[in-house]
């Protein structure tokens, strides 16, 4: 990637923190603009399902989680049960699980998305625990048990939608490009009362859960990143303005 591909272009980041996209965003010479549509919360129940399940992680074969802030809620605990196996969606999760679990993550596959876990899965008969976000798909877990597996699926954290202000909706609108990590971050930005077909920007879905979500709400994407690897993203910011 041209290290000044997006010199001149403004981007924005809905995530909750700009974390090492907005770095490398800035790499390649992109104004960024924070404006996040989701905030992380804790679970619904307070934490007591994920709990009582890190509590009897050693009655697990496999421990699995799909984004940072899932590795976040789990790690600590993983990092005490050294039998029960870890499995990463991607590379950025499988790091910040490894640095808390202070070992290896087993399995990261080569295609850092859900498909691509359940493509490289070994069959197996045993338990899987999957920490995951309240709004998450389904795909995961029956994937998983079609593959033999029993899944227990758990509640790590909870995604809340932050809808925008006047002004960070001027933001928005100004941008030449906007990056959706998530259905929810559209679903807020459209709960602030924008009409689907009234967005001006360049829509980027990171990953195809996220363009699916953007389809049935009406948005047009622009491009979709192939996985949330910073690379891929900005490669994709790229396409859309090309």
């Amino acid at each position: 990637m041209t290290a000044g591909v997006l010199a001149g272009r403004r981007v924005v980041v809905t995530r909750p923190d700009l974390g090492s996209l907005g770095t490398a965003l800035a790499g390649a010479a992109a104004e960024v603009v924070h404006v996040p549509l989701i905030s992380i919360e804790p679970p619904s129940d307070g934490g007591s399902a994920l709990a009582a399940a890190l509590a009897d992680l050693d009655s697990f074969e496999w421990l699995v989680v799909t984004s940072a802030n899932g590795a976040r809620a789990v790690g600590a605990a993983a990092g005490d049960r050294s039998a029960v196996r870890l499995a990463a969606v991607g590379a950025a999760t499988a790091a910040v699980l490894a640095g808390l679990a202070r070992r290896e993550v087993e399995l990261v596959p080569r295609r850092q998305r859900v498909d691509g876990l359940l493509a490289e899965f070994p069959p197996g008969g045993g338990q899987v625990l999957i920490a995951q976000a309240d709004r998450a798909a389904v795909t995961l877990a029956d994937g998983l048990r079609g593959l033999g597996y029993r899944v227990t699926v758990v509640e790590a954290y909870r995604t809340a939608l932050a809808v925008p202000s006047a002004v960070e909706l001027a933001l928005l609108d100004a941008a030449d490009a906007v990056l959706l990590a998530s259905g929810s971050a559209l679903e807020a930005w459209l709960a602030a009362g924008v009409a689907p077909a009234a967005i001006r920007p360049a829509v980027v879905a990171i990953g195809p859960s996220t363009a699916a979500a953007a389809a049935r709400l009406g948005v047009a994407v622009a491009a979709v990143a192939s996985t949330p690897a910073d690379a891929d993203v900005v490669a994709a910011v790229a396409t859309a303005l090309a």
